[in-house]
């Protein structure tokens, strides 16, 4: 905010003393200041639209519980197809709050830029006081049940931050709606008083910086997910994190958190009681469970966590491989595939299934008898079967671009392996097929694997824990590119 400010000081200076086009001090600055936060905000989410995408499909989500058991309930299918739209929406919003933000420094249509701005904090401000007060909100309880509300837990939040600058600033759920709703203020005043606003240049190179702006940052956002990984990686598993070192750091961290206070509230009443942890294990009897509610308030980590902490990955079976992936001293490759994308649903197909009958025979040997087992049929059953069918298109980016690497990386004596969202085994096992992947597939959270990589598929380097390098399939180099280059 302090840097924003700054520019927004220096605008303000550029406009009345050099342009001279201020109708108002005041009003140019908080021109400058409201569109100036607009295109930071707007840009730094340009970087990564497929994460602010990944955000809205979860707003939407918990949108669509949260009305379907209300009154409201008809708009409820809506959310659905708007998960389905997430990426289109993002880039959307993301190229309207940067032309917003122009719009707002230029003093482009002053009042219909007025009320934009105002619909649009209206809107911001509903998603981030939806995140904030969910925290009020215990776990099965619907958000329109107010009756039910209870003291603010933070593990209660459906959607743990806004996503308001992406991945580059994390703020507090808290934090980002007082933000929203101290940006209402100056909604308001643009609305109110409009007529003030400074205008720079004429009415044609005003529109036309505007659309200049919007074109340019609609090809930014493309690039950063259709034709590559984001340019700047804020996720925390950008190329050279020390992903083992660091999640253990993390694991240690919270192993020290500490329990300082014991915060009761009694269901009937609503009274509060706080007691320090040593004086609650002396008077615990006092607060029976059924009577009161219990929340424990604890030191704060020394290393805040973040989704390394969640990176466990099993194979099909359920068996945890994570210690496997982070302490293998080699290079290995990593396929990372959120979702496997199919064409229809699965269609049940008649198979035949041998059973083989083993039979047990006695025969002597060295005047010992021992005991043999021989094949005494083989018998032919007919079983039903769920044949899954998937995307050509998303077939091909497996057997044209990633396999081929991978397979000289196999055969140059290199761990391969694909990780990708929990599906039934039968699905991933007839995808496998269609691929042609020799390679074994394991399973993690979709949101542990979208933080990690947002190509899908794409592929991570390993080294010894360390992530070396990762690639959009868009732009994987050939074998003999990283061979020479990182495997050394």
């Amino acid at each position: 905010m302090i840097y924003v400010a700054i520019a927004a000081a220096i605008l303000t200076g550029l406009t009345v003393f050099v342009l001279k086009a201020q109708k108002s001090i005041l009003m140019t600055y908080v021109q400058h200041f409201c569109g100036s936060l607009f295109i930071f905000s707007g840009y730094v989410k340009a970087v990564d639209p497929l994460g602010t995408a990944f955000k809205m499909e979860q707003y939407f989500a918990e949108f669509y519980y949260t009305f379907n058991e209300t009154a409201l309930s008809f708009i409820a299918p809506m959310f659905p197809w708007m998960s389905e739209h997430g990426l289109l929406i993002s880039v959307a919003m993301i190229v309207f709050e940067i032309a917003l933000g122009v719009m707002l420094i230029v003093g482009a249509r002053p009042k219909l830029t007025a009320w934009l701005f105002f619909l649009l904090v209206v809107f911001f401000t509903i998603l981030t006081g939806f995140t904030y007060l969910t925290g009020y909100v215990p776990q099965g309880v619907n958000f329109f049940e107010f009756s039910q509300w209870g003291p603010y837990v933070e593990t209660n939040m459906r959607v743990t931050d806004c996503g308001c600058f992406g991945d580059f600033i994390k703020l507090k759920p808290k934090v980002s709606f007082f933000k929203d709703v101290f940006l209402l203020f100056p909604s308001i005043y643009f609305v109110l008083a409009h007529r003030n606003m400074h205008r720079l240049f004429t009415s044609r190179i005003r529109m036309a910086i505007v659309g200049l702006v919007s074109l340019l940052f609609l090809i930014f956002c493309v690039r950063n997910y259709a034709w590559d990984e984001p340019i700047f990686d804020f996720r925390p598993f950008k190329a050279g994190t020390d992903v083992r070192a660091q999640k253990l750091a993390e694991e240690e961290a919270m192993a020290n958190v500490k329990i300082t206070h014991y915060r009761m509230t009694n269901k009937k009443t609503g009274q509060v009681v706080t007691l320090p942890y040593e004086q609650y294990l002396k008077e615990f009897k006092d607060y029976p469970k059924e009577e009161w509610e219990f929340e424990q308030i604890k030191t704060e980590p020394e290393i805040e966590p973040s989704k390394i902490s969640d990176f466990d990955i099993s194979d099909l079976d359920g068996n945890n491989v994570t210690e496997d992936i982070l302490n293998d001293p080699g290079y290995s490759f990593m396929v990372v595939a959120y979702k496997i994308y199919q064409s229809g649903d699965p269609r049940n197909e008649n198979v035949i299934v041998k059973d083989t009958i083993m039979v047990a025979d006695t025969i002597q040997v060295d005047g010992v008898d021992s005991v043999v087992w021989k094949v005494g049929d083989i018998i032919e059953r007919t079983v039903e079967k769920e044949v899954y069918s998937f995307d050509p298109d998303y077939v091909k980016r497996y057997t044209e671009i990633v396999n081929p690497v991978l397979e000289k990386a196999e055969a140059a004596g290199y761990k391969v392996f694909a990780v990708t969202a929990p599906n039934p085994p039968a699905l991933i096992d007839d995808f496998r097929h269609e691929t042609q992947s020799a390679y074994p597939f394991y399973v993690a959270d979709d949101l542990l694997l979208k933080t990690i990589q947002r190509s899908n598929p794409g592929l991570v380097l390993w080294h010894d824990g360390k992530i070396v390098a990762k690639w959009h399939f868009k732009k994987l180099p050939s074998f003999e590119e990283i061979q020479s280059q990182y495997l050394k």
